[in-house]
């Protein structure tokens, strides 16, 4: 469960960052509100996650998932550049997300 969560509040993160950038310095009504709101229950679902993962494993995954979801986000959109060098660093960050999952012994 603490995983799911986990990775829920990790695309979260995605929502609140990208929120942030769009609310153009917190003068926008509504993207400040999503922002706000996704912080909350970012923080909150990152909080609940740490009970039973690691410290450290926990935080560099919930970042790893935010940052590339962002960044995949801004190339949907046309707010970043698509290019194969940035997809294939995409692709190292995810595998490295994914690599922290499986060596995670949890609290002991």
């Amino acid at each position: 469960m603490s995983w799911i969560v986990l990775v829920v509040s990790g695309i979260l993160e995605a929502v609140w960052a990208t929120a942030l950038g769009k609310s153009d310095g917190l003068t926008k009504l509504w993207p400040s509100v999503i922002f706000f709101v996704g912080l909350a229950a970012s923080m909150f679902g990152l909080a609940f996650a740490m009970r039973d993962i690691a410290t450290g494993t926990a935080y560099a995954v919930w970042v790893g998932i935010g940052a590339a979801l962002t960044i995949v986000w801004a190339m949907i959109t046309g707010d970043s550049e698509i290019s194969w060098l940035r997809i294939l660093l995409l692709m190292g960050l995810v595998g490295c997300i994914v690599g922290l999952k499986l060596i995670d012994p949890g609290h002991k």
